[in-house]
């Protein structure tokens, strides 16, 4: 196993980390995002809905969903609710204002919870969907675990994460941007240093592919593929429970 990656190294735990983390950066997350990304990860969003467009969920759940962009490109699967849950006070409120603004803090609740130890009975959700959020869990497996738990027998579960491309020269290419221009530019326009090197580092101690793919498996998921994007910079995982 990969040796932990905590944001700012200090004696709390990850978790406490990765929530001060978030809190800090919170009113430039979007923008960040966006920026770093050149708005690719829209894009990833758009093709992990529509692989859940057949299972009509009603009831869907978007675990570390931040300022809730991924629950708010669910909505175009016209479910009755979607629960976005997350570990970061300040970033809810920035998702809570956005709700509002769109008019659609009626059909999107933003609840502050833990991800290893969700306040939700078992078999729940109809569906599930987490985006760049499994890396930053303290205990991987608790979270699956969790995340299963929740999800209604047979639901299907969408995860987007990032992983490292394999070729040349893509492989090469995203290590520079991921390690040398990311970092550069998280810290001139959040001023929080770290955050943006704790992403690097963080997706280079992620197990990807194959290896995530088995993981979820033995947290109770079936039929589990993963779908590389964009060269291999990110996959959707998907699964049932």
């Amino acid at each position: 196993m990969k040796q932990e990656v905590k944001p700012y190294g200090t004696e709390k735990s990850k978790k406490e980390e990765v929530a001060n983390m978030f809190d800090n950066i919170a009113p430039k997350y979007d923008l960040l995002n966006h920026v770093l990304s050149m708005g690719i990860d829209i894009l990833w969003r758009k093709k992990a809905v529509r692989m859940l467009k057949p299972f009509a969920p009603k009831k869907i759940i978007d675990i570390a969903t931040g300022t809730g962009d991924f629950a708010l490109e669910s909505l175009s699967l016209n479910p009755d609710k979607i629960t976005g849950v997350d570990i970061s006070n300040q970033m809810l409120e920035v998702g809570r204002q956005k709700m509002k603004k769109r008019g659609v803090d009626q059909r999107i609740d933003m609840v502050l919870g833990d991800s290893e130890n969700l306040p939700f009975d078992t078999d729940t959700f109809d569906a599930l969907t987490v985006a760049f959020g499994v890396r930053n869990f303290q205990n991987l497996e608790a979270g699956l675990k969790e995340m299963n738990r929740v999800l209604k027998p047979g639901a299907p579960a969408a995860i987007i994460e990032f992983s490292t491309p394999e070729r040349f020269p893509m492989k090469q290419l995203y290590l520079f941007y991921f390690h040398n221009i990311l970092p550069a530019i998280g810290k001139l326009v959040s001023k929080d240093a770290r955050a943006y090197t704790y992403l690097p580092e963080s997706v280079n101690a992620f197990p990807y592919g194959e290896q995530f793919v088995n993981i979820m498996k033995d947290c109770g998921f079936k039929e589990v593929s993963a779908i590389p994007l964009t060269f291999g910079i990110a996959s959707i995982y998907f699964g049932k429970k």
